[in-house]
């Protein structure tokens, strides 16, 4: 497929397979995309850390792909994947987007399902995928 990735990436927005929910958003590379579809288990390339990464590689919430689909410019993906584990978001949330923003901030909208401190250790800092 040609896929139109810019600046070598494409967004990948992962949906949870059974509820619909969006869990994250995160870039793949060639390379992450190529090894997503042959290892069924979504694989991002890091912009902070230039390199690839298997969501789940360190706290085991990996994401089990089990459907791939492409926009219609061919410029975004959507990833339809199981979660395997209590949560997607290395904030120890079931999703990424566990904030709300409302025109005086930003409300936190979901309860935390793991102590990331226990996964991660006291130095995780937020990361750019």
């Amino acid at each position: 497929m040609d896929l139109k990735f810019q600046d070598n990436l494409i967004p990948a927005i992962v949906q949870d397979s059974e509820t619909g929910d969006v869990l994250m958003l995160g870039y793949m590379n060639d390379q992450a995309y190529q090894t997503t579809l042959s290892t069924g288990f979504v694989t991002f390339y890091s912009r902070s850390r230039q390199k690839l990464w298997t969501k789940g590689e360190t706290s085991g919430h990996k994401l089990k792909v089990r459907e791939v689909r492409v926009d219609c410019d061919k410029d975004a993906l959507l990833v339809r994947a199981e979660l395997a584990g209590p949560g997607c978001c290395h904030m120890g949330y079931r999703s990424c987007f566990f904030r709300k923003v409302t025109p005086e901030g930003e409300e936190v909208i979901a309860r935390q399902e793991f102590n990331p401190e226990q996964i991660y250790g006291s130095s995780k800092q937020e990361t750019k995928a």
